[in-house]
């Protein structure tokens, strides 16, 4: 895919595919959405010492980014394996440009930014005291064939429908549903009612939220 390098609302930069006239953030601002959407709506709803985050797709890695930003500010002590899905990583040419860093207050960020994309993909990595992540270059659809350990945080953060509408139907919600824990939590963008129609079929119970900058409405699922 053919990428260019964007500047949204708030400063931070995202990709842009100009195929799809897609972009893999929000225009009105990537990191205000990361951390309204998997931060404040996600990470810190989870109250376990020790837990598993799936993320679908992995992309900028601006999302594990925030998760361990959040965590040293809030000076969390938790055990955490994050395993981020992405089909088409990004080059290094592109992280240099998005130069995320230098968005977050805390100086060991750059560092950590570098470990991220130099982790080898298929293996956990500590990139800081007990938290591990696992980079992994597969379609969604092939989760069901990886051998996850059960999630209890699931970041949904995939293209939108309108150029990838199977990404938002019942098959890949099945499969995603299926590696989640009793009472785990799935965060999203996204309010589309196909989505919350499937979740709801599996037992998961759909909270309607206010979303990001720009958006009205986003998703909260809990798995009954």
């Amino acid at each position: 895919m053919n990428r260019e390098i964007i500047m949204t609302l708030d400063g931070s930069k995202t990709l842009y595919i100009k195929d799809l006239n897609e972009t893999y953030h929000s225009h009105n601002g990537a990191l205000q959405e990361a951390e309204h959407v998997f931060i404040k709506n996600g990470l810190i709803k989870i109250n376990h010492y020790q837990f598993n985050i799936l993320e679908l797709g992995f992309g900028t890695g601006l999302n594990v980014l925030v998760t361990i930003n959040a965590l040293l500010r809030n000076d969390k002590n938790h055990i955490i394996h994050y395993f981020g899905i992405e089909k088409y990583p990004i080059s290094n040419d592109e992280l240099l440009a998005l130069d995320y860093a230098k968005l977050f207050d805390n100086p060991e960020i750059s560092e950590i930014e570098k470990k991220i994309h130099a982790a080898n993909w298929g293996e956990a990595t500590e990139i800081i005291p007990n938290f591990f992540l696992t980079k992994i270059k597969a379609d969604f659809f092939d989760i069901k064939n990886l051998k996850l350990p059960k999630i209890d945080l699931v970041y949904f953060d995939c293209f939108g429908a309108k150029v990838q509408p199977d990404l938002w139907e019942k098959p890949l919600i099945e499969i995603v549903a299926n590696t989640v824990n009793l009472d785990g939590l799935l965060t999203t963008y996204s309010s589309k009612g196909s989505l919350k129609r499937a979740l709801k079929e599996l037992n998961f119970d759909v909270e309607k939220l206010a979303g990001p900058p720009g958006k009205r409405e986003m998703i909260n699922a809990r798995k009954l």
